[in-house]
C-alpha cells in the first residue's frame, strides 16, 4: 500500500487540463500523481548528472542496430 496525504489545493484549470491530456489520465488525481512522479524522476536524473557527470560513451543508433542484429 502506498502512503498518501490527502490535501486540498487550487490548480489552474489550464494546467490541469494539459496534465490530463499529456498523461492520458482518466482522473484528475491520476494526472496530478503522474505529473508529480515524472517531475520527480527528471529531478533525480538531473541530480545524478550533476553528481556523476555525463557520459560520452553512448552507442550511436547504427552501432546499436548492428549489435542487435549480431545477436
Amino acid at each position: 500500500m502506498m502512503d498518501s496525504m490527502k490535501t486540498t489545493i487550487d490548480i489552474p484549470e489550464k494546467e490541469l487540463r494539459d496534465a490530463i491530456r499529456f498523461t492520458g489520465a482518466k482522473t484528475k488525481k491520476h494526472a496530478v500523481v503522474t505529473a508529480m512522479s515524472e517531475f520527480n524522476r527528471i529531478k533525480r536524473l538531473e541530480l545524478l548528472v550533476r553528481r556523476f557527470g555525463k557520459s560520452t560513451n553512448f552507442l550511436t543508433p547504427e552501432e546499436l542496430r548492428q549489435m542487435r542484429e549480431a545477436q
